[in-house]
């Protein structure tokens, strides 16, 4: 084939440099992004791993104080209700210093120190248990000694023989009381 002026010569194709795959030019255009795609997911782990370790060392921390706690709290638990009744010891200790006292003032200086620990008892929440005549009866609340005949409905409370008491709503000690029979 001869080439003449006038003649356009054929589209060949564009000559592209070699290059050896271990040149920076022979890597996909991806590879920078998968790079950076790594870096940023071990930074990303790396700080997720720094938070984990920070929770668990917190959550260790307050386990910790916790058991501190509850046992700082069975050791001193009955601190308060202990402090609260040094007066009532102080009230009986008082009065058997006393030498020479009369019937009234000895009744005057039991019933301050009764008061003395019926407050004492009301502070920590330890609460009696008297049900009034005709109150029905609570199994949850009371004992029944006996049962009697009575004009009251069945099974009511005829009378208390010895209170009981209850803590925060849990019974201590249940009355004791006699209850109406059937009629």
């Amino acid at each position: 084939m001869t080439m003449n002026a006038d003649k356009p010569t054929p589209d060949l194709p564009e000559a592209r440099p070699e290059v050896s795959p271990d040149s920076p030019a022979a890597a996909p255009a991806a590879t920078p992004t998968l790079e950076q795609q790594l870096a940023e997911a071990q930074a990303k782990l790396a700080e997720m791993s720094d938070a984990y370790l920070r929770a668990k060392a917190e959550t260790e921390n307050v386990r910790r104080r916790a058991d501190e706690e509850t046992a700082k709290a069975r050791k001193f638990a009955v601190e308060g209700f202990a402090e609260s009744l040094l007066p009532v010891k102080d009230s009986l200790e008082a009065a058997i210093a006393v030498e020479v006292s009369s019937p009234q003032q000895m009744l005057e200086g039991v019933h301050a120190t009764l008061r003395q620990l019926a407050a004492a008892l009301e502070r920590n929440r330890v609460l009696e248990i008297s049900p009034a005549a005709g109150t029905k009866f609570d199994p949850h609340q009371h004992q029944a000694i006996s049962m009697v005949p009575s004009e009251q409905d069945a099974n009511t409370v005829v009378a208390v023989l010895q209170k009981g008491y209850s803590i925060a709503e849990r019974v201590l000690r249940p009355a004791l009381v006699t209850v109406s029979a059937p009629k």
